[in-house]
């Protein structure tokens, strides 16, 4: 049966960032991600984590062992993962196993290391992968947007975790958080392994970006985005700096969006800030201008109904800027299905802050649906 649940809270050098020129998607009430003008100077970086608020992002525990480890996508593309398993694992026996993708824009050190940490407490192997283009995986350029190249990355960590003998590959499940959310539906609507599939803070990255938030987009200017992005590809082909685009300013000012000062908190302080070496301070979360615009070709929920019988769970705070996009998912998808909306949370919120996300709903669901 599908149920809707409340839960209470207790308690590159010759890049270019481009913002200002093509600030179109507006954050109304509100727009996607935003394009607004943004200073590359006074970065802030990341020296002892800020825990203000149940924040943990860098979350570690003794109970788990942690592995890196990469594996091959059908692109012949090494895609890089952390694997997490309990110390007391037996590896004789075979264990349910999770995927879990990070934010877009994000990197696997941000949110998907914590939930797989977490999961791994519970008793599940569990690993995070960076999204082809973005982190240690690999992919040039860096930053490009692929939403069939990111679905693929979750397919071939379900061959990695399906190879292991201490996993039991018909017990094998995935999380994706905000934008991931919507990369892992896509590949788990083709791919019948994945037995269970649960998002959190979703982002429907196509809509996303068609249309914004509460669809405060017009067509007019989404061809004015397609437009810009197609007329930037000259000057890149004849060998010009890479323009970036969308992403998380990088300082506030008094006219700062709520959103982005939402996303700033976390990506540009020490709560969430990281720079994995294939990037720099002035361009982390910025996805390529000319590849963003591939998004509006991205549509995930088309057909989710035929993920069933395999169960989906949606997870979003109840005061999220992104809940339009769990709530048609939830009512798009077939049974059986969940949607747990989180008392008093954002969408960032549950990136991290372990006092709100609801890992005691993501154990019971997984282990009911991946039990042996």
């Amino acid at each position: 049966m599908s149920k809707q649940i409340g839960i209470e809270s207790t308690a590159e050098p010759q890049s270019s960032v481009d913002f200002g020129r093509r600030d179109v998607l507006k954050l109304t009430g509100a727009g996607v991600a935003a394009l607004g003008a943004a200073s590359l100077f006074n970065i802030p970086f990341a020296k002892a984590q800020d825990m203000s608020n149940g924040a943990n992002n860098f979350y570690t525990s003794d109970q788990v062992t942690l592995e890196k480890v990469a594996f091959k996508s059908q692109y012949k593309m090494n895609v890089a993962g952390n694997l997490f398993f309990p110390n007391n694992l037996d590896r004789n026996a075979r264990h349910p196993a999770l995927v879990v993708g990070h934010p877009m824009g994000a990197v696997k050190e941000q949110s998907a290391n914590l939930y797989a940490t977490k999961m791994a407490e519970q008793g599940f192997v569990a690993m995070s992968i960076d999204l082809p283009f973005w982190g240690e995986s690999e992919g040039e350029a860096r930053q490009i947007v692929s939403p069939d190249v990111y679905a693929e990355a979750f397919s071939a960590a379900v061959d990695f975790l399906g190879t292991r003998p201490f996993v039991d590959r018909n017990r094998i499940g995935a999380i994706g958080v905000c934008g991931s959310g919507s990369f892992v539906i896509s590949a788990a609507k083709i791919d019948p392994r994945m037995r269970a599939v649960a998002t959190v803070s979703m982002y429907d990255m196509g809509a996303a970006n068609r249309n914004a938030l509460n669809h405060s987009l017009s067509v007019k200017q989404r061809k004015e985005i397609i437009a810009a992005a197609a007329e930037r590809r000259w000057a890149e082909f004849e060998g010009g700096a890479v323009e970036y685009t969308s992403g998380t300013v990088h300082e506030l000012t008094a006219d700062t969006h709520p959103i982005q000062r939402e996303f700033y908190d976390f990506y540009r302080t020490p709560r969430g800030e990281f720079t994995p070496a294939s990037a720099n301070p002035q361009i982390t979360t910025h996805p390529t201008l000319t590849s963003n615009v591939k998004f509006m070709n991205f549509y995930p929920f088309n057909d989710i109904e035929t993920i069933s019988p395999r169960p989906m769970l949606f997870i979003a705070g109840d005061q999220a800027h992104s809940r339009e996009f769990s709530e048609d998912a939830y009512k798009r998808a077939a049974e059986p299905k969940e949607l747990v909306w989180v008392s008093g949370a954002g969408h960032v919120d549950l990136y991290d802050r372990v006092d709100l996300i609801p890992f005691d709903k993501l154990t019971s669901f997984f282990n009911q649906h991946l039990s042996a």
